[in-house]
C-alpha cells in the first residue's frame, strides 16, 4: 500500500484555541457540513457530539467551535480578540446567518452532548443535521481524529494529496533513514523535496516562516499578560507575563524584536536559560486555553512544546535565522506525520502521550538538525523524548485544558532539548529502541490504555481534585 501523504502544513495548522480535536476539528467539521447544504433554504440545524466530545467539549469549547463554524467564521481569520463579542451577539440573537443571506434560528441548546454514547470509528465523533417543514434533508457524520484532521470515517475521496507523487515516499521512520542513505540528504532537504510537489518551493519557505511567525507572536502575547486568570471556572492564574517580567528585571517591551534581544541579551547561565524554555511553553499555552491564536504542532493542547524549543534556539543557540527554522520545521513536521501514520495525534484515541509526547518527539528531531546532528541522530532524539513520555494520560481536570496540560508543556519542551544533547553526543548504531519500535509501541499502549485516561476527565487527576464545577 502506498504510504498515506502528509504535508507539513497538515501538522502546523493555524487555528485557535483551546483544543485541535476538540475545536479546531469541529469547527472545520461545521463549516463541511455548511458547504453540503448548498444554500438550501433549511429551517433549523442540530448538533450531537458523542464520547470524548460530549464529555470534555464544554471544557473545550466544542460547542463555541461549532457555534463559530456554522455562523460562517473562519478560525484562521477571525480576529481572536473579537470572539467574545461575536459570541454574546450570536447568543443574544438565536438566530445563524448561513451563507450570508438565510436566516434560521439557533442556540446552544441545538448543540446536544451523548456523554454515555460513542460512534464506532473515533471517540471524537459528532453528527450535523439540517430540517426543513419537511423534516431531516441533510445529515452527515463527522469524526475529529486528533491535531485538526477531520474525517467522515474513511479517507475522503478526491482529497488532492492522493494525486500528488512524492519523490521520497515516507510510511514510516525506517523509510526516511533510508532515503537520507541514499541520497546524502538530511531529513529537511527529503521533506522539502516533497512539499514541492504540492508547491512551489518559495510558497514551502515563506509558508513555513509565517506558521513561526504566528509562534512566535503567541509567545511574545503570552509573556505580556501581567495578570489575570484563565477562562473556565478553573481559576488557574497565568504566569508566563510574570515570569517574563521577572527575568527582564521589570523592563517592558512593545514589540517582538526587541523583546527577543532582551532576552537574549539579559542573561545567562543554565538557570536562566531553563527559566525562560518553560516561560514560552506557558504563554503559549496560556493563549491556548483563552481561545487565542495558535498552531497546532501537533495539536493544540501540545502547542507550547516546538515554539518553546525553536524560541530557545533561535534565544540562546544563536538561531535567528529563516533557514534555520524552515529546516526545524520541516523535521519536525515529519516527525509529526511518522506518528500520524503510525499510532495517533489524538489524546481520545492515546491519551497525552499521543500530544505531548509527541510534540516532544518532533521538536526533539527538529533541534537535533539544526544543531548539526545527523539523520540517525535526530531520529534517535525523537525516539528518545518519546520513550519519556509512553502511557502518559490525559485527564483534564474540569475538561479544560489548563490542568495539567499547560506545565505539561513546559515538561515536554525541557524533554526535547535533553533528547537532542543526548543523541548529539550519542551514537544511532548502538541505540537499542529504534523510533519505529516506540511508534509502534505507542500505539499498543494507547490501545491497552483505560478509557478513562483518554480526555473524558473521568479518572486522574480530573476526579481527584475538588473543583465545584456544576459542569464539565
Amino acid at each position: 500500500m502506498e504510504p498515506e501523504k502528509i504535508s507539513v502544513f497538515d501538522i502546523f495548522k493555524i487555528g485557535i484555541g483551546p483544543s485541535s480535536s476538540h475545536t479546531l476539528g469541529p469547527w472545520r467539521a461545521a463549516q463541511g457540513f455548511l458547504k453540503t447544504l448548498e444554500n438550501r433554504p433549511v429551517t433549523g440545524i442540530a448538533v450531537h457530539l458523542y464520547g470524548s466530545l460530549a464529555k470534555t467539549g464544554k471544557g473545550h469549547g466544542t460547542d463555541t467551535a461549532v457555534l463559530l463554524g456554522l455562523a460562517g467564521y473562519d478560525p484562521v481569520t477571525i480576529d481572536p480578540d473579537a470572539i467574545p463579542a461575536i459570541l454574546a451577539d450570536l447568543d443574544r440573537s438565536g438566530t445563524l446567518l448561513l451563507y450570508g443571506c438565510h436566516v434560521i434560528p439557533f442556540t446552544r441548546q441545538a448543540i446536544h452532548f451523548h456523554r454515555e454514547e460513542s460512534l464506532p470509528y473515533h471517540p471524537n465523533g459528532m453528527r450535523f443535521a439540517a430540517a426543513t417543514d419537511e423534516g431531516v434533508v441533510r445529515e452527515e457524520t463527522y469524526y475529529s481524529i486528533g491535531g485538526g484532521f477531520v474525517n467522515q470515517g474513511e479517507a475522503v475521496p478526491g482529497n488532492p494529496s492522493d494525486t500528488v507523487d512524492l519523490p521520497f515516499p515516507v510510511e514510516n521512520a525506517t523509510d526516511l533513514l533510508s532515503w537520507s542513505r541514499d541520497t546524502g540528504l538530511s531529513i529537511s532537504a527529503i521533506v522539502l523535496e516533497n512539499e514541492k510537489a504540492w508547491r512551489p518551493e518559495a510558497a514551502v519557505r515563506n509558508g513555513l516562516l509565517a506558521i513561526w511567525e504566528v509562534m512566535a507572536g503567541c509567545i511574545f502575547r503570552g509573556c505580556q499578560h501581567r495578570d489575570g486568570v484563565l477562562p473556565g471556572g478553573l481559576n488557574v492564574r497565568r504566569r508566563a507575563g510574570d515570569s517574563s517580567l521577572k527575568l527582564l528585571q521589570g523592563k517592558a517591551f512593545s514589540d517582538y524584536p526587541t523583546w527577543l534581544s532582551a532576552v537574549t541579551e539579559g542573561g545567562a547561565g543554565f538557570g536562566y536559560t531553563l527559566n525562560w524554555l518553560s516561560t514560552f511553553a506557558l504563554a503559549v499555552n496560556e493563549e491556548n486555553a483563552s481561545f487565542g491564536r495558535v498552531v497546532t504542532a501537533p495539536t493544540n493542547g501540545a502547542a507550547g512544546v516546538i515554539p518553546a524549543v525553536l524560541q530557545y534556539f533561535i534565544a540562546f543557540c544563536g538561531g535567528n535565522d529563516p533557514a534555520g527554522i524552515v529546516r526545524f520545521l520541516l523535521t519536525a513536521g515529519e516527525i509529526g506525520s511518522i506518528f500520524k501514520k503510525g499510532a495517533t495525534l489524538s489524546a481520545a484515541m492515546g491519551g497525552c502521550q499521543a500530544e505531548i509526547g509527541v510534540s516532544s518527539a518532533m521538536a526533539a528531531a527538529g533541534l537535533t538538525e539544526v544543531m548539526g546532528g545527523s539523520p540517525a541522530q535526530c531520529l534517535m532524539a525523537a525516539e528518545i523524548a518519546m520513550e519519556h513520555h509512553l502511557g502518559l494520560t490525559c485527564d483534564p481536570i474540569g475538561g479544560l485544558v489548563q490542568v495539567p496540560c499547560i506545565e505539561r508543556n513546559t515538561m515536554g519542551a525541557i524533554k526535547a532539548v535533553t533528547a537532542a544533547q543526548l543523541a548529539i553526543q550519542g551514537d544511532p548504531e548502538f541505540a537499542k529502541v529504534s523510533l519505529d519500535n516506540v511508534v509502534k509501541t505507542m500505539w499498543e499502549t494507547a490501545l491497552d490504555m483505560n478509557e478513562r485516561y483518554k480526555e473524558t476527565s473521568e479518572g486522574g487527576l480530573a476526579v481527584n481534585i475538588p473543583l465545584g464545577l456544576s459542569e464539565c
